[in-house]
């Protein structure tokens, strides 16, 4: 009896393990199909999370160059090193070797260690922009959480020379100055996307497809000649320091095409090297800082009385004696010089002539042709932070108010603006549109002032710098005469408005044509504020402007047009 019961419990216990056993099976299986049919989906994706990542490939910043293809701004190959805080744990030695490799203090490491370490941080930079070699030999120290990411940095060839017109941009490659901020979206490039596999510790074991493949910048031509740059910097550079001068912009433009050659300002930066204390030095001051024109504008005060038909180049004004009381102001000239002709009146830059002249008109003359050849309006050239300048259109204009007008005081203008200006009597009265960007024809102009009045005004600019005036007072422009060549020319001097009123300190400018025979070349320079032995525009600017002009001449093989 003992021995039946003892084989039926053991009989249930067996069919009891089977049964379980078949239960399992069944349920790893039912389990296998759930996985494998049913979630297939989900679990695939989610394996794929964990191994699988889109990696964007960085991609090439448009190279910019001169109108020769020479680069101005290039892109680099550069290096990003970060860490893992949850994954490093370096020895003392890894910490001194890593600092040693990347010049940074052991002290710095660890305090980032210890910042982020259990802050569930994943990514915090060591440093960024490191060249290619320093990243090799930070691979070369397999420390676990050390990681590196490849992107681009700009670099400048020309330095200081092109700084202000390139401009630079930050960290992210993005522009951030100049044209490199005005052409951004057509210098930057798309960066592709390549899935790969990684292992837990995040990095790369292989590649699975290209997503989208890489598209570099497109590349950038500008106007800009660097030979024509890298001499207007020299000679202003050297115009600023020999005149003691607060700062100082020239411009060299074209005058078929309208292509500025070359602008250039003091102070400068170094855009590879920069500091925030320098950011005052950023500013492109030939477009964006504006200034009382002086004596540069009589040219169009002179302009419009030609075009009025009550002038010409020989008609005498009597100056006498020296004074013009206008209201209850007075008009003054240097000295007292009598009777002048209009040429006279340029040569030696006659406040009272000028004034004469002007009020004898009808009010809107002047305004007309200031508007006419640009001022007051910025040039389109598309540079960021290009100003306008202020010219005030009056329903009545008091009688000072245009005496004053008509010698440069009381508006305001650019260096590239008086450029543009005078390019007009160049191009026989014709307006072109100016570009920092190389041309490949001509581009079409428009009429703003007639082919007489353009060719009286070439005449009486070109006498400022090279004819004797007649009096015992020499022409303001004599020391811009260039050997061979026949230039023509106009100086201004003008105080500075301060908080009070105008001040003792001044800006002198020049603005000159070359050859006039057959113009190609405008050049103007504007220094601020000289404190050397002279603030004259005819000692000050006038030797800049010869120097800039005639090494350009030379340089691009402009044939004389003169004896002697």
């Amino acid at each position: 009896m003992k021995q039946s019961a003892s084989a039926s419990y053991i009989a249930w216990r067996f069919y009891l393990l089977i049964s379980l056993m078949i239960l399992i099976v069944i349920g790893l299986v039912l389990r296998m199909l759930d996985l494998s049919v049913l979630k297939q989906h989900f679990l695939q994706s989610q394996g794929n999370a964990r191994v699988l990542r889109t990696v964007m490939t960085p991609a090439f910043r448009g190279m910019i160059t001169d109108r020769d293809g020479y680069p101005l701004a290039i892109s680099t190959s550069v290096f990003s090193i970060w860490m893992n805080p949850e994954e490093f744990s370096p020895t003392s030695q890894q910490i001194k070797s890593l600092s040693q490799v990347l010049g940074i203090k052991i002290s710095a490491v660890r305090s980032l260690l210890n910042r982020y370490q259990d802050s569930g941080h994943e990514f915090v930079y060591l440093k960024r922009d490191i060249s290619p070699d320093i990243a090799k030999k930070i691979k070369a120290l397999l420390i676990p959480g050390i990681y590196m990411q490849q992107s681009f940095k700009r670099y400048y060839p020309e330095v200081e020379v092109a700084a202000h017109v390139v401009g630079f941009t930050n960290v992210d490659d993005r522009g951030q100055e100049g044209l490199e901020l005005a052409y951004n979206d057509w210098l930057t490039g798309k960066p592709g996307k390549t899935l790969v596999i990684k292992d837990r510790m995040g990095r790369s074991i292989s590649t699975v497809r290209n997503i989208a493949e890489q598209q570099p910048g497109h590349d950038l031509t500008l106007s800009i000649d660097r030979r024509i740059q890298y001499i207007a910097y020299r000679e202003l550079m050297a115009g600023i320091k020999s005149n003691l001068a607060e700062s100082g912009s020239a411009v060299v433009v074209d005058v078929n095409t309208g292509e500025i050659l070359a602008m250039v300002n003091q102070p400068s930066f170094n855009p590879n090297k920069r500091t925030t204390k320098e950011s005052d030095a950023f500013r492109n001051r030939a477009v964006t800082d504006t200034f009382e024109p002086g004596s540069t504008i009589k040219a169009f005060s002179v302009a419009s009385a030609f075009a009025s038909g009550k002038y010409k180049p020989s008609t005498i004004i009597d100056t006498y004696p020296g004074w013009l009381r206008v209201g209850h102001n007075l008009v003054h000239d240097e000295s007292n010089v009598g009777q002048l002709t209009i040429t006279q009146i340029l040569q030696l830059s006659s406040n009272v002539g000028a004034t004469k002249m002007i009020l004898s008109l009808p009010q809107d003359q002047l305004w007309k042709m200031l508007h006419q050849v640009g001022f007051g309006e910025i040039t389109g050239v598309g540079f960021p932070g290009e100003r306008s300048g202020e010219l005030l259109h009056r329903d009545h204009w008091d009688p000072f108010a245009l005496a004053t007008l008509s010698f440069g005081y009381g508006m305001s203008a650019t260096t590239l603006q008086l450029a543009q200006a005078y390019m007009i009597f160049a191009n026989h009265g014709i307006k072109i549109p100016l570009s920092l960007l190389r041309v490949d024809k001509p581009p079409v102009g428009m009429r703003v002032i007639s082919d007489k009045v353009a060719n009286q005004m070439m005449e009486v600019l070109e006498a400022v710098v090279s004819k004797e005036s007649g009096k015992e007072e020499l022409s303001t422009g004599r020391k811009a005469k260039i050997l061979n060549y026949r230039v023509a020319g106009k100086t201004g001097t003008a105080k500075i408005v301060g908080p009070h009123g105008y001040e003792q300190r001044y800006v002198s400018s020049f603005v000159g044509i070359a050859p006039v025979s057959h113009p190609r070349f405008v050049v103007a320079v504007v220094i601020r504020d000289p404190r050397g032995k002279s603030y004259y525009a005819a000692t000050v600017t006038t030797p800049i402007f010869k120097k800039i002009m005639e090494a350009t001449l030379h340089a691009l093989n402009v044939a004389p047009d003169a004896r002697g």
